[in-house]
């Protein structure tokens, strides 16, 4: 299982990759090295209280616009504390960085991209 994240600058029209449309949201950034070690972490230590992290589907895709992204980002902090081994600090920490970029670029969405 693998959950692998995409930010772009506007709402995209379809997630999945390789399946764009011309004039959409440009994408800004696409994380594949952390996606194994990202779904581990949400597994072991992602629970019902923790709202928008808990909501994330590691087989399908997850929207999160930037005021969701904003609140995530905290329950990300805490989830790193969690963490037990490297991959998986390292993967949220990666989440960690494209959530605050959503929450501070305007108009943008992170996509996570469960397998």
């Amino acid at each position: 299982m693998s959950i692998e994240a995409a930010l772009y600058d506007g709402r995209p029209h379809t997630v999945r990759r390789g399946s764009g449309r011309r004039g959409g949201p440009a994408l800004l950034h696409l994380s594949t090295d952390h996606g194994p070690g990202l779904a581990e972490a949400l597994a072991a230590h992602a629970g019902p209280s923790d709202h928008r992290l808990g909501r994330i589907d590691p087989y399908g895709d997850t929207l999160f616009n930037e005021q969701d992204a904003g609140a995530a980002f905290e329950e990300a902090t805490a989830l790193l504390a969690r963490c037990t081994t490297e991959a998986q600090r390292a993967a949220v920490r990666d989440l960690r960085n494209l959530l605050a970029n959503c929450a501070a670029t305007p108009g943008s969405w992170l996509c996570l991209i469960g397998d």
